[in-house]
């Protein structure tokens, strides 16, 4: 059990924290998943560094073409942001499928990050934008996309112990370009995902210019469909070719069969309707 709860008012004064009791503080911010980590005894920390309060990790703006999430904003602030819902769609539609209201207005974003589930629903719709994560410690600040965070199942390459994530850089929707989150789940509040899809496309000329595709869980971590991606690009929008991506998105998922995510055969065969789905709504909002 930890010892001690700390509150700091800066990054800089949570970094120090950090670094005096050299690996045996962890930081938290919503705490969702971190406290169930320590009743289950994933993580043993005698010190908890509660950012919550730091002003600097707080809001969601503009700066140029990017729109900045700090790390202290949860799912339900990101699902109601005028910003959010204008320059990242597909995060507002994820973070709204979170958990229940409870959790949603104490979970943060960049906790969903940090958690390195597959399925989390946020960290799926980030890795289809092409985030990235802020990361700083003492000694360094560092910038890394959100999809090559993961080190595995509920593992992380960020280090609680002596690092911050700080914020979130996210490049925003232009026009010409639209995004969607699909979800499959056994019932609205609380559910897991069976299976989720984020997509975004860029459309010029009526033809598909950049294309993303990101699949949970059917891996260890948000799963990208390269060859759906590789089989848009350039190619005309229509219906046939959003369904022969559709089907080509089953070559890079390996669901495995679960009591409480179905089979591997349901979920294969629903998989293709959701990338469908998210498709060809990506595609409507893009076109407006």
């Amino acid at each position: 059990m930890y010892l001690d709860y700390l509150t700091p008012e800066s990054i800089n004064d949570a970094l120090q924290i950090l670094q005096q009791q050299k690996g045996k503080a962890r930081i938290i911010a919503g705490g969702t998943d971190l406290l169930l980590d320590i009743e289950s005894k994933k993580h043993n920390p005698e010190v908890l560094v509660d950012i919550t309060r730091i002003p600097e990790i707080r809001g969601i703006r503009t700066e140029g073409n990017f729109l900045i999430i700090g790390a202290g904003v949860t799912h339900n602030e990101a699902a109601k942001s005028a910003l959010v819902n204008e320059k990242a769609q597909v995060l507002a539609e994820a973070s709204r499928s979170v958990g229940s209201l409870q959790i949603r207005n104490t979970a943060t974003i960049a906790g969903n990050v940090v958690n390195a589930q597959p399925a989390a629903d946020a960290a799926v719709a980030l890795v289809a934008l092409g985030a990235t994560a802020v990361i700083t410690s003492s000694d360094f600040t560092r910038e890394v996309p959100v999809e090559e965070l993961y080190a595995g199942v509920g593992k992380s390459k960020v280090n609680s112990n002596n690092e911050i994530v700080t914020k979130i850089i996210i490049p925003a929707l232009q026009p010409g370009e639209g995004s969607a989150f699909t979800r499959l789940a056994q019932r609205k509040a609380l559910a897991l995902p069976m299976l989720n899809v984020a997509v975004m496309v860029s459309i010029a000329e009526d033809k598909f210019q950049r294309v993303s595709i990101v699949m949970a869980p059917v891996g260890p971590q948000p799963v990208r469909a390269s060859d759906s991606e590789n089989l848009l690009k350039g190619a005309a929008v229509n219906e046939e070719t959003i369904q022969k991506a559709a089907e080509a998105a089953l070559n890079h998922a390996n669901p495995r069969s679960s009591a409480l995510r179905g089979s591997a055969e349901y979920r294969c065969a629903t998989l293709k309707v959701l990338v469908r789905r998210a498709l060809e709504t990506a595609v409507a909002r893009a076109r407006n």
